[in-house]
């Protein structure tokens, strides 16, 4: 993708000050669609304890000095990592914040050397569900017999192998 066709945004790391941030993007989207789940509500409440510290990434992206979307790797056992957490404000929808924000995740995992990435969804997030799409995941009934149960609302689990 050509810079033309993403907005100008800043991508920033997580800092303790932004866990505000996390928290407000996701429970917002989660609640325009399902209920929030414990699962939900821990990682939100704690995001550095439960994805940082364990060594996975919180990404931001800003425009200006607004936080408009957030995603998150974290680590789930035995060198498996899940996406998770993707939320872009209902204003920035359409300008492309969730495929830069998913890109440069995914280009993070890979200089990392991690290679196995997976996510949960709804089939309901259908725009989310061609985005992962077009970015690579493929839908994986693996992932969704080990991992599947761990939200109420996943019924699409998929899987992103780099360079597959």
């Amino acid at each position: 993708m050509t810079g033309a066709e993403m907005p100008e945004l800043a991508i920033l790391d997580y800092r303790d000050e932004l866990a505000g941030a996390f928290y407000d993007l996701n429970i917002e989207w989660i609640e325009r669609m399902f209920t929030p789940e414990p699962l939900d509500l821990d990682i939100l409440s704690h995001p550095r304890e439960r994805i940082v510290d364990q060594g996975g990434t919180v990404l931001f992206a800003a425009d200006g000095e607004a936080i408009i979307g957030t995603v998150a790797l974290m680590p789930v056992g035995d060198g498996s990592f899940e996406v998770t957490k993707m939320a872009v404000t209902p204003a920035a929808q359409g300008r492309k914040v969730g495929e830069r924000l998913l890109v440069a995740l995914l280009e993070r995992a890979q200089a990392q050397g991690i290679e196995r990435v997976h996510l949960l969804t709804n089939s309901l997030c259908a725009p989310a569900i061609h985005l992962y799409e077009k970015i690579g995941f493929q839908h994986d009934a693996e992932i969704m017999r080990a991992y599947g149960a761990e939200y109420e609302r996943c019924d699409v689990a998929m899987a992103w192998r780099p360079g597959a």
